[in-house]
Protein backbone atom coordinates (compact mmCIF):
# COMPACT_ATOMS: atom_id res chain seq x y z
CA UNK A 1 0.00 0.00 0.00
CA UNK A 2 1.27 3.46 -0.88
CA UNK A 3 1.53 6.64 1.18
CA UNK A 4 -1.36 9.17 1.08
CA UNK A 5 0.28 11.46 -1.51
CA UNK A 6 2.07 8.82 -3.58
CA UNK A 7 1.85 9.64 -7.27
CA UNK A 8 1.84 13.42 -6.86
CA UNK A 9 4.78 15.48 -8.07
CA UNK A 10 5.74 18.72 -6.33
CA UNK A 11 8.14 21.28 -7.78
CA UNK A 12 9.72 23.06 -4.83
CA UNK A 13 11.63 26.28 -5.53
CA UNK A 14 11.54 27.44 -1.90
CA UNK A 15 14.38 28.06 0.52
CA UNK A 16 14.97 28.65 4.24
CA UNK A 17 12.21 27.15 6.47
CA UNK A 18 8.56 27.97 5.69
CA UNK A 19 8.51 26.56 2.16
CA UNK A 20 10.90 23.65 2.70
CA UNK A 21 8.97 22.56 5.80
CA UNK A 22 5.70 22.69 3.84
CA UNK A 23 7.05 20.53 1.05
CA UNK A 24 8.72 18.12 3.47
CA UNK A 25 5.28 17.44 4.94
CA UNK A 26 4.15 16.47 1.45
CA UNK A 27 7.27 14.39 0.85
CA UNK A 28 6.84 12.57 4.16
CA UNK A 29 3.34 11.62 3.00
CA UNK A 30 4.60 10.13 -0.24
CA UNK A 31 4.73 12.96 -2.78
CA UNK A 32 7.72 13.16 -5.13
CA UNK A 33 9.28 16.50 -4.25
CA UNK A 34 11.86 17.94 -6.65
CA UNK A 35 13.81 20.59 -4.79
CA UNK A 36 15.04 23.13 -7.33
CA UNK A 37 18.22 24.80 -6.07
CA UNK A 38 20.80 27.29 -7.24
CA UNK A 39 23.84 25.39 -8.53
CA UNK A 40 26.31 27.61 -6.65
CA UNK A 41 25.06 27.49 -3.05
CA UNK A 42 21.68 25.80 -3.08
CA UNK A 43 19.25 26.46 -0.25
CA UNK A 44 20.80 29.02 2.12
CA UNK A 45 20.21 26.73 5.09
CA UNK A 46 22.94 24.50 3.66
CA UNK A 47 25.34 27.17 4.93
CA UNK A 48 24.00 27.24 8.49
CA UNK A 49 26.14 26.31 11.48
CA UNK A 50 26.17 22.91 13.23
CA UNK A 51 27.33 20.84 10.27
CA UNK A 52 28.65 17.35 9.73
CA UNK A 53 30.30 16.30 6.48
CA UNK A 54 28.96 19.37 4.70
CA UNK A 55 25.34 19.03 5.83
CA UNK A 56 23.80 21.47 8.30
CA UNK A 57 21.24 20.24 10.81
CA UNK A 58 18.86 22.99 9.69
CA UNK A 59 18.93 21.81 6.09
CA UNK A 60 18.58 18.15 7.05
CA UNK A 61 15.60 18.82 9.30
CA UNK A 62 13.55 20.57 6.61
CA UNK A 63 14.39 18.66 3.44
CA UNK A 64 13.95 14.97 4.16
CA UNK A 65 12.58 12.68 1.43
CA UNK A 66 13.26 15.16 -1.41
CA UNK A 67 15.34 15.03 -4.57
CA UNK A 68 17.70 17.89 -5.40
CA UNK A 69 17.85 19.32 -8.92
CA UNK A 70 20.37 22.12 -9.48
CA UNK A 71 19.01 24.59 -12.04
CA UNK A 72 20.19 28.11 -12.76
CA UNK A 73 16.90 29.95 -13.19
CA UNK A 74 18.68 33.11 -14.29
CA UNK A 75 19.49 31.32 -17.53
CA UNK A 76 16.72 30.80 -20.08
CA UNK A 77 17.83 27.21 -20.61
CA UNK A 78 17.50 26.60 -16.87
CA UNK A 79 14.00 28.08 -16.81
CA UNK A 80 13.03 26.04 -19.86
CA UNK A 81 14.24 22.88 -18.11
CA UNK A 82 12.15 23.79 -15.09
CA UNK A 83 9.06 24.28 -17.25
CA UNK A 84 9.57 20.83 -18.76
CA UNK A 85 9.62 19.35 -15.27
CA UNK A 86 6.47 21.29 -14.40
CA UNK A 87 4.54 19.87 -17.36
CA UNK A 88 3.93 16.62 -15.45
CA UNK A 89 3.74 18.17 -11.98
CA UNK A 90 0.74 18.56 -9.69
CA UNK A 91 2.07 21.31 -7.41
CA UNK A 92 4.46 24.25 -7.75
CA UNK A 93 5.63 26.06 -4.61
CA UNK A 94 7.61 29.29 -4.38
CA UNK A 95 8.39 31.68 -1.51
CA UNK A 96 9.94 34.62 -3.29
CA UNK A 97 8.81 38.14 -2.41
CA UNK A 98 5.66 39.18 -4.31
CA UNK A 99 6.46 39.94 -7.95
CA UNK A 100 9.85 38.22 -8.01
CA UNK A 101 8.61 34.91 -9.48
CA UNK A 102 6.86 36.79 -12.28
CA UNK A 103 10.01 38.75 -13.09
CA UNK A 104 11.97 35.49 -13.16
CA UNK A 105 9.54 33.95 -15.64
CA UNK A 106 8.14 31.36 -13.21
CA UNK A 107 4.97 33.13 -12.10
CA UNK A 108 1.58 31.46 -12.12
CA UNK A 109 0.86 32.30 -15.77
CA UNK A 110 4.24 30.92 -16.88
CA UNK A 111 3.77 27.64 -15.01
CA UNK A 112 0.11 27.26 -15.92
CA UNK A 113 0.99 27.66 -19.60
CA UNK A 114 2.64 24.23 -19.46
CA UNK A 115 0.54 22.73 -16.64
CA UNK A 116 -2.98 24.18 -16.79
CA UNK A 117 -4.36 22.28 -13.79
CA UNK A 118 -1.38 22.67 -11.47
CA UNK A 119 -1.82 23.84 -7.88
CA UNK A 120 0.42 26.91 -7.63
CA UNK A 121 1.35 27.94 -4.08
CA UNK A 122 2.91 31.27 -3.16
CA UNK A 123 4.31 31.76 0.34
CA UNK A 124 5.12 35.34 1.35
CA UNK A 125 6.05 37.20 4.48
CA UNK A 126 3.46 39.95 4.66
CA UNK A 127 0.99 39.24 1.83
CA UNK A 128 0.71 40.51 -1.73
CA UNK A 129 -0.41 44.06 -0.91
CA UNK A 130 0.32 46.84 1.56
CA UNK A 131 3.38 48.81 2.61
CA UNK A 132 5.27 45.74 3.86
CA UNK A 133 4.58 43.49 0.86
CA UNK A 134 8.02 43.92 -0.70
CA UNK A 135 9.99 43.98 2.56
CA UNK A 136 12.57 41.30 3.26
CA UNK A 137 10.96 38.95 5.74
CA UNK A 138 12.46 37.55 8.90
CA UNK A 139 10.66 35.75 11.66
CA UNK A 140 11.13 38.48 14.33
CA UNK A 141 9.51 41.06 12.03
CA UNK A 142 6.41 38.91 11.68
CA UNK A 143 6.30 38.31 15.43
CA UNK A 144 6.40 42.08 15.89
CA UNK A 145 3.80 43.03 13.27
CA UNK A 146 1.34 40.28 14.20
CA UNK A 147 1.30 41.31 17.91
CA UNK A 148 2.77 37.93 18.88
CA UNK A 149 5.69 39.70 20.58
CA UNK A 150 3.28 41.89 22.57
CA UNK A 151 1.24 38.86 23.62
CA UNK A 152 4.42 37.06 24.66
CA UNK A 153 5.30 40.09 26.81
CA UNK A 154 2.15 39.45 28.84
CA UNK A 155 0.30 42.76 28.54
CA UNK A 156 -0.01 45.64 26.10
CA UNK A 157 2.08 47.93 28.30
CA UNK A 158 4.74 45.35 29.13
CA UNK A 159 7.99 44.99 27.21
CA UNK A 160 7.32 42.85 24.12
CA UNK A 161 9.24 39.60 23.90
CA UNK A 162 10.00 37.26 21.05
CA UNK A 163 9.02 33.63 21.20
CA UNK A 164 12.35 31.82 21.15
CA UNK A 165 11.53 29.64 18.20
CA UNK A 166 10.57 30.65 14.69
CA UNK A 167 6.82 30.21 15.10
CA UNK A 168 5.80 32.24 11.99
CA UNK A 169 8.05 30.25 9.64
CA UNK A 170 7.05 26.83 10.92
CA UNK A 171 3.36 27.61 11.35
CA UNK A 172 3.23 28.91 7.79
CA UNK A 173 4.83 25.71 6.54
CA UNK A 174 2.17 23.55 8.16
CA UNK A 175 -0.68 25.75 6.92
CA UNK A 176 0.72 25.76 3.37
CA UNK A 177 0.99 21.96 3.34
CA UNK A 178 -2.61 21.59 4.50
CA UNK A 179 -3.86 24.13 1.97
CA UNK A 180 -2.00 22.45 -0.90
CA UNK A 181 -3.52 19.10 0.05
CA UNK A 182 -6.98 20.70 0.19
CA UNK A 183 -6.46 22.20 -3.28
CA UNK A 184 -5.43 18.78 -4.62
CA UNK A 185 -8.59 17.27 -3.10
CA UNK A 186 -10.71 20.00 -4.67
CA UNK A 187 -9.05 19.32 -8.04
CA UNK A 188 -9.75 15.61 -7.68
CA UNK A 189 -13.41 16.53 -7.14
CA UNK A 190 -13.60 18.55 -10.34
CA UNK A 191 -12.34 22.01 -9.42
CA UNK A 192 -9.60 23.57 -11.55
CA UNK A 193 -6.06 23.91 -10.31
CA UNK A 194 -5.83 27.06 -8.26
CA UNK A 195 -3.43 29.54 -6.75
CA UNK A 196 -2.95 29.02 -3.01
CA UNK A 197 -1.58 32.09 -1.23
CA UNK A 198 -0.25 31.89 2.32
CA UNK A 199 1.56 34.68 4.13
CA UNK A 200 3.42 34.36 7.41
CA UNK A 201 1.52 37.38 8.76
CA UNK A 202 -1.83 35.80 7.87
CA UNK A 203 -0.80 32.53 9.46
CA UNK A 204 0.22 34.03 12.79
CA UNK A 205 -2.78 36.36 13.16
CA UNK A 206 -5.13 33.48 12.37
CA UNK A 207 -3.24 31.34 14.90
CA UNK A 208 -3.47 33.99 17.62
CA UNK A 209 -7.12 34.86 17.18
CA UNK A 210 -8.39 31.55 18.53
CA UNK A 211 -7.11 32.20 22.06
CA UNK A 212 -5.28 35.51 22.43
CA UNK A 213 -7.50 38.13 20.77
CA UNK A 214 -10.69 37.88 22.82
CA UNK A 215 -10.29 41.53 23.81
CA UNK A 216 -10.56 42.52 20.14
CA UNK A 217 -13.43 40.23 19.14
CA UNK A 218 -16.54 42.31 19.87
CA UNK A 219 -16.66 45.20 17.41
CA UNK A 220 -17.20 48.46 19.26
CA UNK A 221 -16.25 46.93 22.61
CA UNK A 222 -12.52 46.42 22.13
CA UNK A 223 -10.23 47.03 25.09
CA UNK A 224 -6.50 47.08 25.76
CA UNK A 225 -4.99 44.08 27.47
CA UNK A 226 -3.88 46.39 30.27
CA UNK A 227 -2.39 43.70 32.46
CA UNK A 228 -1.24 40.17 32.13
CA UNK A 229 -3.28 37.39 33.64
CA UNK A 230 -0.19 36.88 35.77
CA UNK A 231 3.45 37.82 35.64
CA UNK A 232 4.19 34.44 37.19
CA UNK A 233 4.12 31.65 34.65
CA UNK A 234 3.22 28.06 35.38
CA UNK A 235 6.84 26.92 35.68
CA UNK A 236 7.86 26.25 39.27
CA UNK A 237 11.29 25.82 40.79
CA UNK A 238 11.97 22.91 43.11
CA UNK A 239 15.14 21.91 44.91
CA UNK A 240 16.26 19.78 41.94
CA UNK A 241 14.82 21.46 38.86
CA UNK A 242 11.69 22.86 37.31
CA UNK A 243 8.20 21.44 36.90
CA UNK A 244 4.95 22.68 35.45
CA UNK A 245 1.65 22.41 37.31
CA UNK A 246 -1.66 23.46 35.75
CA UNK A 247 -4.90 23.56 37.74
CA UNK A 248 -8.23 24.72 36.31
CA UNK A 249 -11.24 22.97 37.84
CA UNK A 250 -12.46 22.88 41.43
CA UNK A 251 -11.61 19.19 41.53
CA UNK A 252 -8.04 19.87 40.46
CA UNK A 253 -7.76 22.74 42.96
CA UNK A 254 -8.81 20.46 45.80
CA UNK A 255 -6.36 17.82 44.57
CA UNK A 256 -3.57 20.41 44.62
CA UNK A 257 -4.45 21.41 48.19
CA UNK A 258 -4.31 17.78 49.23
CA UNK A 259 -1.03 17.10 47.41
CA UNK A 260 0.66 20.16 48.92
CA UNK A 261 -0.93 19.57 52.34
CA UNK A 262 -2.22 23.14 52.56
CA UNK A 263 -5.80 22.79 53.91
CA UNK A 264 -5.72 26.42 55.06
CA UNK A 265 -6.11 27.49 51.43
CA UNK A 266 -9.70 26.27 51.64
CA UNK A 267 -10.41 29.00 54.19
CA UNK A 268 -8.89 31.79 52.10
CA UNK A 269 -11.72 33.80 50.45
CA UNK A 270 -9.39 34.74 47.59
CA UNK A 271 -9.46 31.13 46.40
CA UNK A 272 -13.10 30.23 47.09
CA UNK A 273 -14.27 30.11 43.46
CA UNK A 274 -12.65 29.70 40.05
CA UNK A 275 -13.35 33.38 39.34
CA UNK A 276 -11.77 34.58 42.59
CA UNK A 277 -8.79 32.30 42.07
CA UNK A 278 -8.30 33.94 38.67
CA UNK A 279 -8.66 37.43 40.14
CA UNK A 280 -5.96 36.60 42.69
CA UNK A 281 -3.78 34.54 40.39
CA UNK A 282 -0.51 36.18 41.42
CA UNK A 283 -1.08 35.39 45.09
CA UNK A 284 -2.18 31.85 44.30
CA UNK A 285 0.80 31.08 42.11
CA UNK A 286 3.24 32.68 44.53
CA UNK A 287 1.97 30.49 47.37
CA UNK A 288 2.23 27.44 45.11
CA UNK A 289 5.81 28.34 44.24
CA UNK A 290 6.78 28.78 47.89
CA UNK A 291 5.45 25.34 48.74
CA UNK A 292 7.02 23.57 45.75
CA UNK A 293 10.40 25.11 46.56
CA UNK A 294 10.53 22.99 49.73
CA UNK A 295 11.24 19.67 48.02
CA UNK A 296 12.55 17.99 44.89
CA UNK A 297 10.99 17.77 41.45
CA UNK A 298 10.87 13.98 41.77
CA UNK A 299 9.03 14.19 45.09
CA UNK A 300 6.43 16.62 43.82
CA UNK A 301 5.82 14.92 40.49
CA UNK A 302 5.12 11.63 42.25
CA UNK A 303 2.89 13.23 44.86
CA UNK A 304 1.00 15.51 42.47
CA UNK A 305 0.41 12.64 40.04
CA UNK A 306 -0.87 10.43 42.86
CA UNK A 307 -3.46 13.08 43.70
CA UNK A 308 -4.50 13.61 40.09
CA UNK A 309 -2.96 17.05 39.66
CA UNK A 310 -1.85 17.74 36.05
CA UNK A 311 1.92 18.15 36.13
CA UNK A 312 5.04 17.46 34.12
CA UNK A 313 8.80 17.91 34.37
CA UNK A 314 10.37 20.74 32.38
CA UNK A 315 12.67 18.87 30.03
CA UNK A 316 15.76 20.26 28.40
CA UNK A 317 16.43 19.32 24.81
CA UNK A 318 18.84 16.65 26.06
CA UNK A 319 16.37 15.34 28.67
CA UNK A 320 13.74 14.90 25.99
CA UNK A 321 15.82 12.26 24.19
CA UNK A 322 15.43 9.70 26.95
CA UNK A 323 12.05 10.53 28.49
CA UNK A 324 9.66 7.59 28.78
CA UNK A 325 6.71 9.43 27.21
CA UNK A 326 8.71 10.30 24.10
CA UNK A 327 9.99 6.74 23.79
CA UNK A 328 6.56 5.16 24.34
CA UNK A 329 5.16 6.97 21.31
CA UNK A 330 8.28 6.55 19.15
CA UNK A 331 8.29 10.27 18.44
CA UNK A 332 12.00 10.32 17.62
CA UNK A 333 13.50 8.29 14.81
CA UNK A 334 17.09 7.50 13.89
CA UNK A 335 18.20 6.97 10.30
CA UNK A 336 21.48 6.60 8.45
CA UNK A 337 22.24 9.43 6.03
CA UNK A 338 24.49 8.49 3.12
CA UNK A 339 26.91 11.33 3.88
CA UNK A 340 26.00 12.98 7.19
CA UNK A 341 25.92 9.72 9.16
CA UNK A 342 23.48 8.68 11.85
CA UNK A 343 20.67 11.24 12.31
CA UNK A 344 17.99 11.75 14.93
CA UNK A 345 14.80 13.54 13.90
CA UNK A 346 11.16 13.82 14.90
CA UNK A 347 8.88 11.58 12.88
CA UNK A 348 5.88 13.23 11.17
CA UNK A 349 3.29 14.01 13.83
CA UNK A 350 0.38 12.51 11.87
CA UNK A 351 0.24 8.75 11.52
CA UNK A 352 -2.10 6.88 9.19
CA UNK A 353 -3.65 3.61 10.34
CA UNK A 354 -3.99 2.08 6.87
CA UNK A 355 -0.63 3.15 5.46
CA UNK A 356 2.74 1.44 5.78
CA UNK A 357 5.44 3.00 7.91
CA UNK A 358 7.19 5.76 6.00
CA UNK A 359 10.58 5.08 4.45
CA UNK A 360 12.72 8.06 5.38
CA UNK A 361 15.44 9.28 3.00
CA UNK A 362 17.90 11.86 4.21
CA UNK A 363 18.00 15.31 2.64
CA UNK A 364 19.95 15.20 -0.64
CA UNK A 365 23.30 16.69 -1.53
CA UNK A 366 23.13 19.73 -3.80
CA UNK A 367 22.21 18.58 -7.30
CA UNK A 368 22.39 14.92 -6.32
CA UNK A 369 19.40 13.98 -8.47
CA UNK A 370 19.79 16.41 -11.35
CA UNK A 371 20.96 13.88 -13.93
CA UNK A 372 18.48 11.17 -12.93
CA UNK A 373 15.52 13.55 -12.89
CA UNK A 374 16.39 15.17 -16.21
CA UNK A 375 16.98 11.78 -17.84
CA UNK A 376 13.65 10.47 -16.59
CA UNK A 377 11.93 13.51 -18.05
CA UNK A 378 13.13 13.15 -21.62
CA UNK A 379 16.47 14.94 -21.58
CA UNK A 380 19.12 13.08 -23.57
CA UNK A 381 22.75 12.87 -22.50
CA UNK A 382 23.65 15.48 -25.10
CA UNK A 383 20.82 17.73 -23.81
CA UNK A 384 22.17 17.49 -20.28
CA UNK A 385 25.75 18.11 -21.39
CA UNK A 386 24.61 21.20 -23.27
CA UNK A 387 22.76 22.49 -20.18
CA UNK A 388 25.87 21.99 -18.06
CA UNK A 389 28.06 23.74 -20.65
CA UNK A 390 25.62 26.67 -20.77
CA UNK A 391 25.65 27.05 -16.99
CA UNK A 392 21.94 26.21 -16.83
CA UNK A 393 22.42 23.28 -14.47
CA UNK A 394 25.05 22.44 -11.91
CA UNK A 395 27.46 19.55 -12.13
CA UNK A 396 25.30 16.43 -12.09
CA UNK A 397 25.79 13.19 -10.21
CA UNK A 398 23.62 10.39 -8.95
CA UNK A 399 22.48 10.18 -5.33
CA UNK A 400 24.47 7.63 -3.41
Amino acid sequence: MKQPLSGYRVIDTTAMVSGPLATMQLADQGAEVLKIERPDVGDYTRLASNQRHGFSASYLNNNRNKRSVALNLKEKAGRDALLRLCADADVFVQNFRPGVAERMGIGEDDIRAVAPDIVYCSISGFGDAGPYASYPVYDPLVQALSSLASIQGGADQARPRLVRTIVPDKLTGYIAAQAITAALLARANGAPGQHVRVSMLDAVIDFLWHSDMNSQTFVGDEFDQARAASFIDLIYETTTGYISVAVQTDKEWQALIAALDTPEWNDDPRFATPASRQDHIDARLQLTQEKLAENSAEHWLERLSAHGVPCAPVLTRTDLLSHAQIAANAILIETDHQEAGRLRQARPAARFSQMPAADYRGAPALGADTHAVLSANGFSESDIDALVAAGAVGPTHESS
